[in-house]
């Protein structure tokens, strides 16, 4: 009983760093891009805004993918525990939520002493002047949902596995290009909660606190049978 408990314990040490040091590195390119782009006045854009935080995302899955299935977004990890990828006891939710939102805090902060605190330290904004608010909330909701689809698409096709990390990068990239002038294109709440807390801008945090768990919720309510019926069979084959 011990050893099972010391065991527990020591992957859930290992939960904990690799999902903060995964959502470290992923905000720091989210956020830092969008810092690095306001110092030199615009001349990087969006497709370096978008290209930065999916190569992070993509270096972070292949990282610690093996060991905690690199969430590195609360969003994530609330629709892994919809559809059973994540387990309901044992306390892994608070691990994980805890070690995103510490991951992205003290991204912000590295932000702030090495980049500046120019736009706010990256926080998100939507683009209220072209766009009305049931657009903009629409779009995050969208974005991310295929966020959460192209994760999902990925867990269930056995093929895919090996190109995991850079098709779930690449969806990141091309939300961001495709939806950030209009919505901010967060996907993740962490990586919106931890500018605003370090830079005290808090005006439109409550979008990207509801948003990307409404989108990944979604998918991951509409996958969840798929799930099921994938490890029924599985269970049936093995008997």
């Amino acid at each position: 009983m011990q050893l099972l408990l010391k065991n527990r314990l020591e992957k859930n040490k290992k939960i904990f760093f690799a999902e903060l040091i995964g959502t470290f590195i992923v905000i720091v390119f989210a956020t830092g891009s969008v810092v690095l782009d306001a110092k030199l006045n615009g001349a990087l854009g969006l497709p370096f805004i978008a290209i930065a935080p999916a190569i992070a995302v993509t270096i972070g899955i292949y990282l610690f993918g093996k060991i905690s299935m690199a969430h590195f977004n609360p969003a994530v990890t609330v629709a892994f525990l919809i559809t059973k990828h994540l387990e309901r006891k044992k306390g892994l939710l608070l691990i994980y939520l805890l070690a995103e939102i510490m991951g992205g805090i003290l991204a912000s902060i590295f932000i702030y002493f090495i980049l500046g605190n120019e736009v706010n330290l990256g926080a998100n904004a939507p683009n209220y002047i072209d766009f009305p608010i049931y657009v903009i909330v629409g779009i995050e909701i969208l974005a991310s949902a295929l966020l959460m689809l192209v994760i999902l698409i990925v867990v269930y096709t056995k093929g895919l596995k090996k190109f995991g990390g850079i098709a779930i990068g690449a969806i990141v990239g091309l939300d961001i290009f495709l939806f950030g002038f209009i919505s901010g294109a967060s996907m993740n709440p962490a990586r919106s909660l931890a500018p605003a807390v370090v830079s005290g801008y808090y005006i439109n945090l409550w979008l990207y606190l509801i948003t990307p768990f409404i989108g990944t919720s979604i998918v991951a309510f509409l996958m969840k049978n798929k799930f099921n019926k994938n490890n029924n069979n599985k269970n049936i084959s093995n008997q």
